[in-house]
């Protein structure tokens, strides 16, 4: 008996992968990751890690990999069963109690995998074996793809007048039959009919690899038929659930950080053959909540790249508003706009792989820079056209789910608008300086202490530190002047600190091009006020705290590094990067 996907998903979301390897393996803590020692081979240097955002465990010295139903099965020698019953108690869940209609829908699967399975299976043997498809095998070869790229991805071909519903009907009932979607009845004639028939088709797999849908592609230009047709949705399959290609790409997601999200089934073949396998394709439909989800899942950076037309843009475009929303810091989503009238596989067949990445490296644009440059487009400089212009990017911006992404993306948009105004564009350096239009719209989120992290915190601590001792900052300026801050804001302050305290013998915070109520905010939200009210005010007292706050960013800087090149590591395996994260791990320890 099958378990609900809802069951089990809910014991995933319970449990950390962390938590559940624990209970056998002594882990630690390094960035994102845990590391630890193999519980699958005897070993002195930990190989093994565990990554809960993505949920899943490595082993580097056997390639064991998987979710906590994995580790379980493999590590106690369960079978499936027995390892649910154990995770959902571990989880504090009640055991699953099978009732009759689990029971009818496992049914039910079983049917309909077969079906698919058989169907598929059949037509690309078909198209294998049968020399009088000289037509088909025109249209491959005239797509530069060869039998290595239709073994690959089992593509079939479905002849005008085909068979197999009759041999299927021995086996299955008709109405099984019609709810895989892959025939229908023509009312008029009562017979029934193959959705797919003078088709290539492209099996559409679940993560698990089980065909559970079809695409299909015309091979002889007729108007009356459209280019491309989907399965129709069914009880297994769902079109803003699913990515054609994603159960062979997500287990690239230790190689690639990043995915190719483009339109078309013979987009993701034509890349594949020619070296690009991290790709996937929508399924005829916007982009929804939930492909971005499960992309997310797998990759860091997701890049869209549609075909170069105003349709590819039209649906870049429908993407980008759909799928803003869900941005997260920690992931990231670029559009690649090719040559009009290319898509990815007349341009990577035409350029090859490796004008393709460099390419997408230099073209590629983010998400927001996206968005901005469209609307930009649509309006003049009226005070009318700019006020609408605000407002809509406001709602854009308003519409992330995300409050610290949606804080930057904000002040970014705001930014960007008060270039365009001649009051700015006149005088602009910074955009925190004095009467700033893009800075008075985010004083508010900025303020509000909720919202800041402990490293803008520590960051506020330096300023404040600085401009409440210019001249002793001054005289001791190779102290700080190394120091890397990472919060774009407190990053031009400090700058601009520094700038000043170079150029000028004396510096007094009136000098300073900085907006008055965001030295205000330093000033209300800087911790370090709080320990100086209890020390004295002595330059050595405040040397010594100055030490201390740009050891901690220094410490942070280092962490971070250590978290890029685990997380590049595990990617790519390189000795360079290995040395590299030695060299750094070497440092925290002296630290320590």
């Amino acid at each position: 008996m099958k378990y609900p996907k809802e069951y089990i998903n809910e014991i995933k979301t319970r449990l950390k992968v962390s938590t559940v390897v624990s209970k056998s393996v002594a882990l630690k803590k390094r960035g994102k990751e845990y590391v630890g020692l193999s519980p699958f081979k005897n070993e002195k240097t930990p190989s093994f890690t565990v990554n809960d955002e993505k949920e899943f465990y490595h082993c580097f010295a056997t390639a064991e990999h998987g979710n906590i139903f994995d580790f379980v099965i493999k590590t106690q020698n369960l079978k499936f069963g027995e390892a649910v019953k154990y995770l959902a108690n571990l989880a504090g869940m009640q055991p699953y109690i099978f009732s009759k209609q689990d029971e009818e829908r496992e049914e039910k699967w079983k049917e309909y995998s077969e079906i698919f399975l058989d169907y598929v299976n059949f037509y690309h043997n078909q198209l294998l074996k049968n020399e009088n498809y000289s037509n088909v095998r025109e249209y491959l070869k005239k797509r530069l793809l060869g039998k290595d790229q239709v073994k690959k991805f089992k593509i079939g071909y479905i002849e005008k007048n085909p068979k197999i519903f009759e041999e299927l009907k021995k086996r299955f009932s008709l109405k099984s039959l019609m709810e895989t979607g892959l025939f229908y009845l023509d009312e008029k004639n009562q017979n029934y009919i193959e959705r797919f028939r003078g088709r290539l088709i492209f099996p559409i797999n679940n993560l698990s690899g089980q065909p559970i849908a079809l695409g299909g592609r015309i091979i002889e230009k007729k108007d009356y038929l459209a280019k491309y047709i989907n399965s129709p949705e069914t009880l297994f399959f769902k079109k803003g659930s699913n990515l054609y290609n994603l159960d062979s790409a997500r287990r690239l997601s230790n190689k690639f950080e990043n995915i190719f999200l483009v339109e078309g089934y013979m987009d993701v073949v034509g890349l594949s053959k020619n070296g690009i396998e991290n790709s996937v394709a929508n399924l005829g439909t916007s982009l929804t909540d939930k492909q971005i989800l499960l992309l997310n899942q797998f990759f860091d950076e997701i890049v869209i790249c549609f075909d170069g037309d105003e349709s590819g843009y039209k649906a870049a475009l429908r993407a980008a508003e759909n799928s803003i929303k869900n941005l997260k810091p920690e992931k990231k989503i670029f559009f690649l706009f090719l040559p009009n009238k290319e898509d990815p596989d007349s341009f990577i067949n035409k350029h090859g792989k490796n004008y393709f990445i460099e390419y997408s490296k230099n073209n590629k644009i983010s998400i927001y820079h996206f968005i901005f440059s469209h609307y930009r487009k649509e309006i003049d400089n009226s005070p009318s056209s700019m006020a609408l212009f605000d407002k809509k990017l406001r709602a854009i911006a308003n519409s992330i789910n995300d409050n610290f992404i949606k804080k930057y993306v904000l002040e970014y948009f705001l930014e960007k608008i008060s270039e365009l105004t001649p009051h700015t564009s006149r005088n602009k350096k910074n955009f925190h300086f004095k009467n700033t239009k893009a800075l008075s719209e985010t004083k508010k989120l900025f303020s509000e202490s909720q919202s800041l992290t402990g490293i803008e915190l520590k960051e506020f601590s330096l300023l404040y530190l600085i401009m409440n001792n210019f001249n002793l900052i001054k005289e001791n300026l190779p102290l700080i002047e190394n120091v890397k801050i990472f919060t774009e804001i407190n990053k031009q302050i400090f700058n601009e600190l520094i700038d000043e305290l170079r150029l000028k013998e004396e510096v007094t915070v009136n000098d300073l091009k900085i907006d008055d109520q965001l030295i205000e905010k330093i000033n209300k939200f800087a911790p370090i006020k709080h320990i100086l009210k209890n020390k004295s005010r002595d330059d050595q007292e405040i040397l010594a705290l100055l030490n201390d706050i740009v050891r901690d960013l220094k410490d942070y800087d280092l962490e971070f590094r250590i978290q890029e090149l685990e997380s590049k590591f595990s990617k790519d395996l390189s000795e360079t990067t290995f040395n590299e994260l030695q060299k750094e791990l070497k440092k925290k320890q002296n630290i320590n």
